[in-house]
């Protein structure tokens, strides 16, 4: 496994891969990075984005769905400018929220959200050329096929660094 002493190491290492990350034409101010680093046992995935959608209240709506998505690429039509990013990345046919693509939610802080997670589901070739997606709603974890995660408001295409 990984601890969190690795990390640190880990963090002035270049990553394996990366997607810079765009909001759709309706969320222009979305930007970030997500980048993947492979390690024993799965792989370290951090993304930070700022731009994220946000209220000013008390209880702002500001969790995000967030997934690896099939198509490669971030274009799509005029309803769905994303719509060429496909269904959540599925390789072994699993029902949802058992998707390798399927990743916790983005909580955002203010326009800002900050993740840092560990996964086994898939390994940082597996998704090279593949696409992340932010919904503009959580997902509800149960929802087939996809956890009824709104609207794509931003996406990047994943590159290797090599």
């Amino acid at each position: 496994m990984f601890s969190a002493c690795q990390l640190s190491g880990l963090l002035n290492k270049q990553p394996s891969a990366r997607a810079k990350i765009s909001g759709s034409v309706y969320y222009p101010e979305i930007s970030g990075w997500v980048i993947f680093y492979q390690v024993k046992g799965g792989v370290i995935l951090i993304a930070e984005i700022n731009g994220l959608p946000h209220g000013g209240d008390l209880c702002p709506a500001s969790v995000f769905g967030f997934h690896i998505h099939d198509g490669s690429h971030c274009s799509g039509t005029a309803d769905d400018p994303f719509a060429d990013t496909g269904a959540h990345y599925n390789p072994h046919h699993c029902p949802h929220p058992e998707h390798a693509g399927d990743l916790p939610p983005l909580f955002g802080n203010q326009g800002y959200a900050f993740m840092a997670l560990f996964t086994s589901r898939f390994s940082v070739d597996e998704i090279i050329g593949r696409t992340v997606i932010i919904h503009s709603s959580p997902d509800d974890f149960t929802t087939q096929p996809s956890g009824n995660s709104g609207e794509k408001i931003a996406c990047g295409h994943i590159l290797s660094t090599y």
